[in-house]
């Protein structure tokens, strides 16, 4: 018990340090702090609103990407697949766990960002340009450019944690479902997607964690200007 309690006791235990740190800037400058826009040091007129609005926005751009994907891919690794290429394909995701930050930021700037500036962007504007977040000049690094990079980082994350709890699920589940009659999708719904629900969530915020902390890759990539912006081609600024 004593343990079990030191966990939620350490959790508090951060929230008050970081408040505690966080005190003389929220003194200064009032609540407005956290939504002034305004970010200059000159002035020592500080808003923390584009940088919430950056980390939230890309996050959540990050998981729209990798939860598809990641859900996707261990599902087939786990249910479908009984060859040597899923052990292949769950071989080449793991390693994307071990690429070093700096070389997802360096790939962004040389490889992604030329893509989303020259043929990523100009194809979603014409398919999509009458919405207001897919207006607007494409700079190539920016919002977009740092979502994609969050989500290749947090790929392995969300498969390998999902995968795993799939696994999990007893076969009897399985052949029960089968047993009364159900397709191969109506097995995974319901019979093994369904148990394992808290299991995926609990590693899509394992994926939402390494995607708000993240700082490095999405520095080099995300252009770093602290503004708020409704198109998601242009630059912005994370917490991290």
């Amino acid at each position: 018990m004593l343990f079990a309690w030191s966990i939620p006791a350490l959790f508090f235990l951060i929230l008050i340090c970081l408040f505690w740190a966080a005190f003389p800037a929220l003194f200064k400058n009032g609540p407005q702090f956290l939504w002034g826009t305004t970010w200059d040091p000159v002035t020592e007129n500080f808003g923390a609103l584009p940088f919430i609005y950056g980390t939230i926005m890309s996050s959540l751009l990050a998981l729209l990407i990798a939860v598809p994907l990641g859900l996707g891919t261990a599902i087939y690794l786990s249910e479908i697949s009984r060859s040597k290429i899923g052990d292949v394909i769950s071989q080449m995701v793991e390693l994307l766990a071990a690429i070093p930050s700096v070389v997802y930021g360096l790939w962004g700037i040389f490889v992604l960002g030329p893509l989303i500036s020259n043929f990523v962007g100009p194809f979603i504007q014409a398919l999509f340009g009458f919405i207001p977040i897919f207006q607007g000049p494409i700079f190539g690094l920016g919002m977009f450019a740092g979502g994609v990079i969050l989500a290749i980082m947090i790929l392995p994350t969300i498969t390998a944690v999902s995968r795993e709890v799939l696994r999990a699920v007893p076969i009897s589940s399985r052949e029960s479902a089968m047993a009364l009659g159900t397709t191969r999708l109506e097995t995974i719904t319901l019979a093994v997607f369904k148990p394992a629900r808290s299991g995926i969530i609990g590693a899509i915020i394992l994926g939402l964690g390494r995607a708000l902390g993240e700082t490095m890759a999405v520095t080099m990539v995300i252009g770093n200007r602290p503004e708020i912006s409704p198109s998601i081609f242009a630059p912005a600024y994370t917490l991290a």
